[in-house]
């Protein structure tokens, strides 16, 4: 059995995102790499970015303990450009 370790990536805000895009002109597409384990960018999928919106979580407030929904902006990647095999999964 491998050994186990904690993974606690640092998520980023809005704020972190517009810092990170701050002078890049408007038409810059933005890539997405996914890893392929946690932690593990060796040989990430790259994606591209298509949707942003915001997405409600525990819409009964149950997680939270608060009423009401919670919501979190979500951005929505899929396989970038390209020619694909129709039975690629």
């Amino acid at each position: 059995m491998a050994d186990m370790f904690d993974h606690n990536p640092q998520v980023w805000t809005a704020g972190r995102l517009r810092e990170a895009l701050a002078g890049l002109p408007d038409e810059t597409p933005i890539h997405v790499g996914v890893a392929d384990g946690p932690g593990d960018f060796e040989g990430y999928g790259e994606y591209v970015l298509v949707d942003a919106e915001p997405v409600e979580l525990d819409t009964d407030g149950e997680e939270s303990g608060e009423p009401g929904p919670r919501v979190q902006f979500t951005l929505f990647a899929d396989a970038k450009a390209g020619v694909y095999h129709p039975d690629m999964d």
